[in-house]
């Protein structure tokens, strides 16, 4: 599948048939390189990149404020990474099995989305189901903005406890403090 400017430029050079046989390998990747939507892989890969970015930093805000020292911080930090580590053990099973039913429900899942839907987007399978990648989007952007709404409100209440050792309760009782 040699384009025939290559063709003519190597009879012309007078390649030997092993060389052309290298030089039909070459042809080929770069055929594959130019099928691909490298516009489209980038773009996600950013939106990805900040959207996921900016929500678990939104979730690390929360807990920062929260907390007074680092000690205080290791019981809220375990369920913030836990999504995390889940994306990337589902994220290897993407390169076998880009449809399964755990692929699936993590590349929508906001929390390992960022992850999981980027190996469905490097193995061409997101762009096979559009809808998919257009629900992950969204349920990530507005996962976002809520955690950010969540963490306003516990930083507002949490900044002025300093000194007080914060509880998974006391931490409920923030979210809906009116004051």
């Amino acid at each position: 599948m040699m384009s025939t400017q290559l063709k003519e430029q190597m009879s012309q050079d007078g390649l030997s048939s092993d060389d052309k046989e290298t030089m039909d390998k070459l042809s080929s990747g770069v055929e594959i390189l130019q099928e691909l939507p490298i516009a489209a892989i980038l773009g996600l890969f950013v939106f990805y990149f900040l959207g996921g970015y900016l929500l678990y930093s939104s979730l690390y805000a929360a807990v920062g404020s929260a907390v007074d020292s680092e000690a205080d911080s290791q019981q809220f930090m375990m369920p913030v990474t836990i999504p995390m580590m889940l994306g990337i053990f589902v994220a290897q099973t993407a390169i076998v099995n880009p449809d399964g039913p755990a692929v699936f429900w993590c590349s929508i899942i906001p929390f390992t989305s960022p992850i999981v839907m980027m190996v469905r987007v490097a193995m061409g399978n997101a762009f096979e189901h559009p809808w998919q990648l257009a629900l992950s989007m969204g349920l990530l952007i507005a996962t976002f903005i809520f955690t950010t709404w969540l963490a306003g409100r516990i930083y507002r209440t949490g900044i002025l406890m300093y000194g007080k050792k914060v509880t998974w309760k006391e931490l409920g009782k923030w979210l809906f403090y009116k004051g």
